[in-house]
């Protein structure tokens, strides 16, 4: 499912127009991005939490070469889906 078929079916189940809709999930997302940003959690009971954590600094491989590389750390998204969402997907 791409965004618009995502706004369609949101639309769709809200009854709030499209544009409405599409407003509401900008929002949505640049707000969760901000807060990840920051290194906050943003937690929605039931669907799940969004977190960021550090990936470490690690030696990698290139595959075409083989030779070894060093890969640098950084901050990664994590999402771990709530009990209802797990309970849903089957």
């Amino acid at each position: 499912m791409n965004k618009a078929q995502l706004v369609d079916q949101m639309a769709e189940k809200s009854g709030l127009t499209k544009a409405d809709t599409k407003k509401a999930l900008d929002a949505f997302v640049d707000a969760t991005s901000a807060a990840l940003k920051t290194k906050d959690r943003v937690a929605l009971v039931g669907f799940g939490t969004f977190s960021v954590v550090e990936r470490s600094a690690r030696t990698g491989r290139n595959p075409q070469t083989g030779k070894e590389i060093q890969i640098a750390a950084k901050n990664v998204v994590k999402f771990k889906p709530g009990s209802d969402l797990s309970g849903n997907v089957k």
